[in-house]
């Protein structure tokens, strides 16, 4: 008879997944075609993983300029048969979309278009860009959500909660303080998560990329007003 100390503890309970992860993903099908013709990403295969989740909305979706998305604009369904993607951003660099399993509302996740698996991995260029559009993201998820709290939150490593091994930040709005403790409790995993209804998350995602085009064409009109200031001074 095994004693009390042959005993094996009881398993540390998983975090729960941020989607698309390793179990919504499915390796063994097929990567979408859906707007992602030949030379749709810059994304080459050396700065990709084949079955990393991210890496096939990022081979999925090319780069627009954030002051014109495309129009039409691709479908939530462009990352069929694999989970859908409601797209916020996609630049040369980078690519943004909602969590289609939200802590709150406007739960979105940023990412470097080419993969890297923890912040250490990310390059110069990337850093930078990532740092701008934070800022932009928040800014552009606080007004679509009209919720004026939010915590930016990056994972690096199995131990501290990473599941995909795609670098990448949550932008993450905090409701009332009445939510608190529930939105606390479900964002380490103690708390149920639901799926992102699918015409909540269309609508949504096209209010915060509206929002996201206002704020980087100001940016944009304000940088070239300094510019034409600096060069009046000369």
């Amino acid at each position: 008879m095994a004693s009390s100390t042959d005993k094996k503890p009881p398993a540390t309970p998983a975090p729960r997944c941020i989607v698309p992860d390793a179990n919504t993903f499915d390796h063994s099908l097929p990567a979408s075609k859906t707007g992602a013709g030949a030379g749709a990403s810059n994304t080459s295969s050396s700065d990709s993983q084949p079955n990393c989740p991210f890496c096939h909305i990022s081979a999925t979706f090319p780069p627009y300029p954030p002051t014109s998305p495309p129009s039409p604009f691709p479908p939530s369904t462009s990352t069929s048969p694999q989970p859908q993607t409601f797209l916020i951003l996609s630049t040369p660099l980078l690519i943004a979309f909602l969590d289609i399993m939200p802590l709150s509302p406007g739960h979105l996740l940023l990412c470097p278009r080419r993969h890297a698996a923890k912040l250490t991995d990310v390059l110069p260029d990337e850093a930078a860009e990532l740092g701008r559009y934070l800022r932009i993201l928040s800014e552009a998820v606080t007004r679509a959500t009209g919720i004026k709290d939010w915590n930016v939150v990056q994972n690096n490593g199995a131990a501290a909660a990473q599941v995909v091994e795609h670098m990448h930040f949550h932008i993450v709005p905090r409701p009332g303080l009445r939510e608190a403790e529930r939105f606390t409790s479900t964002m380490f995993g103690r708390g149920k998560r639901e799926d992102l209804d699918e015409d909540e998350g269309e609508e949504l995602a096209r209010k915060v990329r509206g929002i996201v085009r206002e704020v980087v064409r100001k940016e944009e009109e304000e940088e070239k007003e300094r510019g034409l200031r600096q060069r009046a001074k000369l």
